[in-house]
């Protein structure tokens, strides 16, 4: 297979890891060294409908935001949904995705192409196209995301290492605790680099990275915006529920920062003492319309007000589930994780170890 450009696979062992992040930090880094930067995703995990077909979002979002021109980014060969592997199972599909990837990257221009994993080391198996196999077929190295959760992580890096082998180029710890800084710094990377596994970034932990915005608050919730439509891009940091006496919830709305505020639509009395705290957007449950005072006073104070038609608990499920999970679209997120990349990720390093 004849190439014009060198390659990087970036995997992660579990979804929502920071791999998407972990490629746009890495390439504003290599396009500030004068590299001219590609971008692939061999298999699609967030197909959606566009003017020309079903395009991948995450595709989408990084042509856009780093201003690839056609011949310097691939779409998806195929889409890991339910469609796609229930062909695959049936034998209705009987397509030899590993001959099929092999001129995946052929007549790509630029110095470097950033090829995005599926969300897991495994998924794409049943297409012959797990991360192992694509990192040979496309003879590309394997630059792994992984989110630490506890010094377990470990076992899960170990594991990787023995599927991956010679591919793994090295491994990026993401959204690590402030206070679990020094351990892993001291315990863990020693020990992984004593195992052949080298860390080439320690990405502390981000409030902001974690939030979620009030649009996708809205698009998750089929929301109605009653004021406020313009500050849709207020960050939510932490969710509250208002179900108590006005005097203890102004106590504890006064503990949260940036919060989305969950209550019913008939508590005046808790959406007007969440308006004076830190307060993002108000939730209201059971499709009940606001006084007009708590609207005019949410419209001084420029915080959207949403309805749903849900209960509580259910809309407290689904908000408290974006947390961390929101794909990175949000300017304010890419700004940040330029910045958490450009101070904790060894770029010289990893040019050094692709050359």
């Amino acid at each position: 297979m004849v190439k014009t450009a060198k390659s990087l696979l970036i995997g992660s062992i579990e979804p929502f890891s920071g791999k998407s992040g972990t490629i746009v930090g890495l390439a504003y880094q290599l396009q500030e060294r004068g590299l001219t930067v590609s971008y692939g995703k061999p298999i699609g995990t967030c197909p959606s409908s566009g003017e020309t077909g079903i395009v991948d979002e995450d595709v989408e979002f990084i042509r856009q935001l780093l201003g690839l021109s056609p011949d310097r980014c691939r779409s998806p060969l195929l889409y890991l949904d339910d469609l796609s592997v229930r062909k695959r199972l049936e034998g209705k599909d009987d397509r030899d995705y590993e001959r099929a990837i092999a001129p995946y990257l052929e007549g790509i221009e630029g110095d470097i192409v950033l090829i995005e994993g599926a969300g897991t080391l495994w998924e794409g198996g049943i297409f012959d196209l797990a991360m192992a196999e694509m990192a040979k077929v496309l003879q590309s190295p394997v630059l792994l995301v992984a989110r630490y959760a506890s010094p377990l992580l470990v076992d899960g890096l170990l594991k990787a290492k023995r599927e991956l082998d010679r591919s793994l180029l090295g491994v990026v710890i993401s959204d690590v605790p402030g206070e679990n800084l020094e351990e892993v710094q001291s315990l863990l990377l020693p020990y992984l680099q004593s195992r052949g596994i080298e860390v080439l970034g320690l990405i502390p932990a981000s409030k902001l990275l974690r939030s979620v915005s009030v649009r996708e608050i809205v698009h998750l919730l089929n929301a109605r915006v009653l004021c406020r439509p313009d500050r849709l891009d207020w960050m939510v940091e932490s969710l509250a529920i208002g179900a108590m006496n006005v005097n203890a919830a102004l106590e504890y709305f006064r503990k949260g920062e940036n919060m989305a505020v969950i209550t019913g639509g008939d508590r005046a009395d808790l959406q007007l003492a969440a308006l004076e705290t830190s307060t993002s957007c108000l939730i209201l449950t059971g499709h009940i319309s606001p006084d007009p005072m708590i609207l005019g006073r949410a419209e001084d104070l420029e915080v959207p007000i949403l309805s749903v038609n849900l209960d509580t608990l259910t809309t407290v499920e689904i908000v408290d589930r974006a947390f961390g999970k929101v794909r990175l679209q949000e300017q304010v997120k890419v700004d940040c994780i330029r910045e958490l990349m450009r101070e904790y990720f060894q770029i010289d390093r990893l040019v050094e170890k692709l050359e």
